[in-house]
């Protein structure tokens, strides 16, 4: 069995995740997107879905991004 890298989980259906070179095993997508996922540089969640980068910066909706002055920006819905 394979031992899940973020919360210990010695786990019979671990799964490997190839990310920037690096390689990664978890036992849940929880974990994996809690070790993997970007965080929004305004308020802390982790990015799930597309979210928007701006100067180097993630943010998680247009509404983050323009708190930190990038007013391009905009959701689609």
């Amino acid at each position: 069995m394979a031992v899940c890298e973020v919360c210990g989980n010695d786990y019979e259906m671990a799964f490997e995740v190839r990310a920037a070179g690096a390689v990664h095993t978890f036992d849940s997508f929880e974990c994996a997107a809690h070790k993997l996922a970007p965080v929004c540089d305004t308020c802390g969640c982790r990015i799930l879905g597309h979210g928007h980068q701006a100067d180097g910066k993630f943010f998680c909706c247009a509404h983050c991004a323009r708190a930190q002055g990038h007013t391009a920006l905009a959701d689609n819905a």
